[in-house]
């Protein structure tokens, strides 16, 4: 079923959030929903080319989101540089 839109913006704001404080990026509430959702989005789709699949609850997302938004930020840093 997956976690629907609300569910989605909730999990990619604690995503967000929480990789904004661990790349220590300054990101206002919306750039953090986007970064989560962006970033959970493109992980899964990495993840999906090798094989592996996150399950669609609300833990495993909020882990994929964050490692996912921590690797936009860092993307974001090594072309602004």
């Amino acid at each position: 079923m997956g976690l629907g839109l609300l569910g989605s913006i909730i999990v990619g704001g604690l995503a967000g959030w929480i990789a904004s404080m661990i790349m220590k990026a300054d990101t206002g509430l919306l750039m953090n929903i986007i970064l989560g959702i962006v970033g959970a989005v493109v992980l899964n789709l990495i993840l999906g080319l090798f094989g592996i699949y996150a399950a669609d609850a609300w833990i495993p997302q909020l882990i994929v989101g964050i490692i996912g938004a921590c690797i936009l930020i860092f993307g974001v840093r090594a072309v602004r540089s």
